[in-house]
């Protein structure tokens, strides 16, 4: 079965290739060009290489926790920042920056 159909590439091909060391899509692509132009089969690649499953959704499906809690050390615990102060409401307003200049004239603007 066509694997790749831009250019020509079987699962036997594919097989072939990781048996020679293109365990991953990128090093597959780099032996044998699939993937590289539609990218439509890059999912069936992923799929032959056995990285088609979701792990995070296999967890769920068993009532495992899908993220486990990272622990924070002491030292990266978020400090709760001052209030800020507040602004006079009739303080000046900060000035514009100057205009840019007018652009120069066109050459058919000149006849």
């Amino acid at each position: 079965m066509y694997v790749c159909s831009c250019f020509g590439i079987t699962e036997a091909d594919v097989r072939a290739h990781v048996e020679n060391g293109a365990v991953t899509p990128r090093k597959i692509a780099s032996a044998c060009k699939a993937g590289t132009d539609c990218g439509g089969c890059v999912r069936r690649i992923q799929a032959l290489l056995g990285r088609g499953a979701c792990p995070r959704r296999e967890a769920a499906d068993r009532d495992e926790p899908v993220f486990l809690p990272v622990p924070v050390p002491a030292a990266q615990v978020p400090v709760p920042l001052p209030s800020p102060v507040p602004v006079p409401a009739a303080q000046a307003p900060v000035p514009l920056p100057p205009h840019l200049p007018a652009p120069a004239a066109r050459l058919d603007d000149a006849a």
